[in-house]
């Protein structure tokens, strides 16, 4: 089994906001870039023959840097976060209550959620499953740093989960999550919220 830690960026202006950012290239706050400075990578995980590899948002980028200095994380497009269309920008709970029953039954809808002009989990579900098979290829122990939605995805594909009513394991922020990837790229959960705070 080869390992893949997945590790969600660390926090800017518009989460602050509760701005939904998708592909927006927003980077990490002043205080975002002061709370990935303090975060350390847990006890027996890492080491020597790790590949890095980010999202090619900047956010990602940064984030990845500022954990491991010398490391120069690889950019993947499959790990770019999941494609917000015409909500990007939006405040979350201000649709929400603009879109009533409507946006209930949306969100009901799972890994087949899709906002106007946008991706679906199950979208983001089809680009992850190459892109995990290419690292069972290579069989060698990644980090990757990327977005909440990726990481909710590759949770799903791993546990099951159809993305309807809660995880089986609400997934953290400020955490490295687990999984590790058998000889076909499938994955499995590992060991969650394994947290970066000291």
């Amino acid at each position: 089994m080869i390992p893949l830690v997945v590790i969600r960026h660390g926090p800017t202006a518009w989460n602050a906001e509760g701005r939904i950012q998708g592909r927006s290239d927003v980077p990490l706050s002043p205080n975002g870039r002061a709370a990935v400075r303090s975060w350390r990578l847990p006890p027996g995980v890492g080491g020597p023959g790790w590949t890095w590899l980010c999202s090619s948002l900047s956010r990602a980028r940064e984030t990845a840097h500022l954990l491991d200095p010398a490391a120069d994380p690889r950019e993947h497009p499959a790990l770019i976060e999941m494609n917000w269309g015409a909500w990007e920008g939006r405040v979350l709970a201000e649709l929400r209550l603009a879109g009533g029953s409507e946006m209930i039954e949306a969100e009901a809808r799972g890994l087949d959620f899709r906002p106007p002009d946008g991706e679906s989990p199950r979208d983001v579900q089809a680009r992850l499953v190459p892109f995990l098979e290419s690292l069972a290829r290579v069989a060698v122990p990644c980090f990757a740093v990327t977005h909440k939605g990726v990481i909710r995805a590759l949770y799903a594909l791993a546990s099951g989960w159809d993305m309807t009513g809660r995880p089986p394991e609400k997934l953290r922020d400020a955490c490295a999550h687990g999984f590790a990837l058998d000889d076909q790229g499938r994955p499995q959960v590992k060991r969650l919220n394994l947290d970066l705070v000291p």
